[in-house]
Formats: C-alpha cells, structure tokens, sequence
C-alpha cells in the first residue's frame, strides 16, 4: 500500500461558495469545513509512524470526509440522481432519505432523480421509469426496509448507461450498493472520463457481509447481526428444550463471516461457529461431528452458527452456478450439516433432535435499527458534501472512527476477511469454547 494509492480524484477547482457558509438565519447551524489535506492514518500504532518516518515516506492514510467551503458544482443548476443495486439490505431506504433531504433543505438542489430497479434503470433495454424524489415524499420512508427505488443484480452495459445520465443531464450519481456496485460505478466513472463530461460518481458501501476492504463498518451490518441475536436466542431456547437438541442458524457471509462472529460475541449462547475463512473437517476424531457430539454427551444441546459461505469445500469439485452479477451460488451448508448430523448420529444410535433455521431474508429486509440509521444519515450528507465539492470515483468510508472519502479502486481490489489469528476471532473461540481448529491435519 502506497499513500499515493488513496488520493480521491477531483472534477477540477470548487469556485462555488458553499451555502453552507452562509446563514440564512440567526441559528444555522455554523460548520467546520474540511481542509483538503486533512487525512486520517490507516495504522494509528507508533511503530508503523516509526517505520514510515525511517523510510521517509508518507504514511498511507484515507482523506477527510465532510463539508467543503466552496463547491464544484452550482446547487441551483445541479441535477443529482440515485440509484439502489444488489440485494436488499437494513437502511437503503434512509440512506435515500438522507441524501435527498441533505441535497433540498442544506444546499437547496430542487431536481433529484430515483433510477429504479438499480444499474437496470440506466439502461435503456429495460425503459424502466425514472422518479423524481421530494422532501416530503421519502420523509417516512426510513421505517420501512427494503428500498423504494428496487433494486437488481448484473452487469449493463456502460455506455448506455452513461447515456442516460447524459439524456437525464444529471451532475451528480451517488450509487449505493456493495463492492459489485462500486465497480459498477467506477465502470462508469472511466466512460464519463472518456467522454470528458462532468459528472461525479459517488459510492455509499451497502453490503450486509461487512466485507468492503478498508471501511470499519458499512450500513445494515449492525442491523443484521442485531437481528440474528434475537434468532440465536430462541434457536438456543429450542436446543436447550429437547434432551441432545441441536439448532443450526445459517447466516449471511458469503466470503466473510463478520454477521455469525459478531452474532456469537452478542448472544454468548453459541458452541460452533463456522465461517469462510476457517475450514473444518466433518469426520475424524478432531472434525466438526466428533466435537459436537462431545458437546451433547456433557451439555445435552449445542447451537451451532453457520455463515452461508462457509464449508463450501464439503460439497466436493461440483461446479456452482452464478448469479447475474457472476456471484457464485453457494450449496447450502445449513442443509449439509443438518443431513450429515442426522446421518452420523442415527447410524450410531445416537439419541438427538435437530433444527435448522435460516432467517437471511428475514434479516435482508427488515428496518434499520436506531445505530445504523444514525450511521446511514452520516454516510449520505458525507456524500454529499464530496459530490458537490467535485469529488468522484470515490466511497464514502469509516476508519478509526472518522467518516473518510476513499477511491473506489482501493476499496474493491479485494475482499475484507476475518483474520483468524487476529483479536475477533479469538474472542468469538473463547465465547463459544470451541478448538483452534476443527481439521484433523
């Protein structure tokens, strides 16, 4: 990682005095703007400023979010567009609010366009209609999930895309979705480079998983492990009640197993957490069936939590089918485990009862809880203010609790993981009791 790595691009020089500099009344709020050099470190240690000093190199750290004093963009001629892609997720529905009421009632931009059905509605295949957003008519929507706009998954085409934003004659596009959709965006940031137009393209980070690389937390996320909780508590209700009972929650964590580790810390009902980055064994005398059946020879119940993307490896060299954003569909190992628990434990007579819950649906669309839709208001005015100061390509970020501005390039380069020798982890295998590993070699 290089310094030079995480610098935001820019549309050009702000001359546009903020209206935010200019009080209409007596108790506007006063705002401390954002001077373009202040940064925030990526590693706060004293041994890596230490290191960076000796190499005399600057220390990679992510730009300040937050409110310029002049603007790139004229509010009373800036025409702003937003758009919802990928699954569904806690919060989509404030984050929408909280751009619009942030562009009308702080900078006083009047022409805000929904595209509907996500990158779908850029698209002129699908003639999907375009919605012009007011104050008043997202002022309620915050206490419902879902998302008004809908949203969709796949690729379209970038040019046609970049003609309707063109036809639309928008300004500004703040597209908020995880990292498939932020490479969407940057997909369309290089054709609006190419036509040499003037449009910025803003990310806000929706990704259920926690999984977007060099961002503390994205929206939904602590909805959802929230959520999952309350799941896990009567899953263990259900285990608990039966004589060697067995519950089995599979949550969502495709790549990333930051929902079911955190989910487990929470509750602290949890025996097995099982996740992408650690695989495990099935058999033998140190795999998953053999410690679990210790647990209920001692205990007489065990709730076991299970990320979807976890032990994909069991199901053997069997080729998945994608979705239409080129995500690999995952077997369920919900299932696996149920059939495989039933299969073992029958066969040796093993007294027991099982129940497999998945409540990912459930979790997707369900409301934002009050932190989040904090967390939600916070990224969207943060974009906000980027957007119309000319920032583009980039997403809004959290880092050592600081809202940053981060090129969308670093962010999508690669997935972010638990480190299963890191802090996290540890705590989840001492909440649970659970081995270092559950492999046999």
């Amino acid at each position: 990682m290089k310094y030079e790595d995480f610098l935001v691009k820019d549309l050009g020089r702000g001359n546009v005095i903020s209206p935010l500099k200019q009080s209409r009344t007596a108790d506007s709020p006063v705002y401390k703007f954002v001077d373009e050099d202040e940064r925030v470190l990526y590693d706060v240690s004293v041994s890596s400023i230490k290191e960076s000093m000796e190499k005399g190199e600057s220390p990679v750290s992510f730009e300040i979010a937050g409110p310029r004093d002049t603007l790139f963009f004229e509010p009373a001629k800036t025409k702003a567009g937003i758009v919802t892609c990928g699954g569904l997720c806690p919060g989509l529905n404030n984050v929408i609010r909280s751009l619009v009421h942030q562009l009308y009632y702080r900078y006083g931009i009047t022409r805000i366009f929904g595209i509907k059905y996500g990158y779908e509605g850029l698209s002129s295949d699908f003639n999907h209609p375009v919605v012009e957003l007011t104050a008043p008519m997202v002022s309620y929507i915050h206490l419902a999930g879902g998302t008004i706009l809908g949203t969709s998954r796949g690729n379209q085409d970038v040019g046609k895309m970049v003609d309707t934003l063109e036809i639309l004659n928008l300004n500004v596009l703040f597209c908020i979705g995880g990292d498939g959709t932020l490479r969407g965006a940057h997909a369309i940031h290089e054709e609006i480079k190419k036509r040499k137009l003037k449009i910025a393209v803003a990310g806000i980070p929706k990704t259920i998983d926690n999984d977007i690389d060099f961002i503390q937390k994205s929206f939904g996320f602590e909805t959802a492990f929230s959520i999952a909780n309350d799941v896990i508590r009567y899953a263990h209700n259900e285990a608990s009640g039966a004589f060697n009972g067995i519950s089995i929650v599979k949550l969502m964590g495709r790549d990333s197993g930051f929902i079911a580790a955190s989910a487990a810390l929470a509750i602290q009902e949890v025996n097995f957490v099982l996740i992408p980055e650690q695989p495990f064994d099935l058999h033998g005398p140190r795999g998953f069936l053999s410690l679990l059946r210790k647990r209920l020879e001692e205990r007489h119940h065990a709730v076991v939590v299970v990320a979807e993307g976890a032990g994909q490896e069991l199901f053997g060299d069997v080729e998945n089918e994608r979705d239409a954003s080129g995500n690999v569909k995952f077997k369920d190992i919900g299932l696996l485990l149920k059939e495989k628990i039933t299969e073992e434990f029958t066969a040796s007579g093993f007294r027991h009862s099982i129940k497999y819950i998945d409540p990912s649906y459930i979790i997707r669309s369900a409301p934002a809880n009050p932190n989040d839709s904090k967390f939600c208001n916070l990224l969207a005015q943060n974009a906000v203010h980027a957007a119309l100061a000319g920032k583009t390509d980039f997403v809004v970020g959290f880092w050592n609790n600081r809202f940053t501005l981060m090129p969308i390039p670093a962010v999508v380069a690669k997935r972010k993981k638990i480190d299963v020798e890191g802090e996290l982890w540890w705590n989840v295998l001492e909440a649970t009791g659970q081995p270092i590993s559950m492999k046999n070699s």
